[in-house]
């Protein structure tokens, strides 16, 4: 005697939603990956021309010019003749990783430890909930990784404003102790 048996509708439904839901699951956690634009270096400080307005010879023209560097660093406190002080601060920032990267991982991990934790019977059951769980804590660590990299990058953008605001100080302030000296400057 052979009996038949046939699967019943739930059991159906289990199979086709199962993946439908964690296809949705796995959409709704990864993220538009963030636009990387390439940003030309700043442009090198602009050099200062000193031309005599009164005939002082080019002797004068050394000392007046040392003297007013020396006032302007001691108002300033930017010295731009210190060793290492270039136009450009190098600074080299490792990318974060691809949004939706961890996503993916804690869901794949997730999926298998559930599986093989919940053993033979119910490892389809176990993927299922190890992989969405899996998917919320790499959603987590993924906002937390995009989020450190936008700090580093306003860091990064601050101290190039505040690099340009000490160069521009330096400037107006040796450039109006040469003026003051009866030089013109441009």
């Amino acid at each position: 005697m052979n009996v038949e048996v046939k699967p019943s509708n739930a059991g159906r439904m289990l199979q086709f939603a199962g993946p439908v839901v964690l296809m949705a699951m796995l959409g709704a956690c990864v993220q538009q990956p963030v636009r990387t634009v390439a940003v030309p270096p700043p442009p090198p400080p602009p050099r200062l021309f000193v031309y005599p307005a009164n005939g002082q010879s080019e002797d004068q023209l050394a000392r007046d010019r040392y003297e007013c560097h020396t006032w302007a660093v001691q108002q300033t406190g930017i010295d731009p003749t210190r060793p290492g002080a270039g136009p450009y601060e190098r600074v080299v920032v490792a990318p974060a990783p691809v949004p939706g990267s961890g996503t993916a991982t804690g869901l794949v991990g997730g999926a298998i430890v559930g599986s093989i934790l919940a053993g033979p019977r119910a490892s389809g059951f176990g993927a299922l909930v190890g992989g969405a769980t899996g998917a919320i804590i790499g959603s987590s660590a993924d906002q937390q990784a995009q989020a450190q990299a936008q700090q580093t990058q306003a860091q990064i953008y601050q101290q190039q404003a505040a690099d340009r605001a000490n160069a521009n100080a330096y400037r107006r302030a040796i450039s109006t102790c040469l003026t003051a000296r009866g030089y013109t400057v441009s």
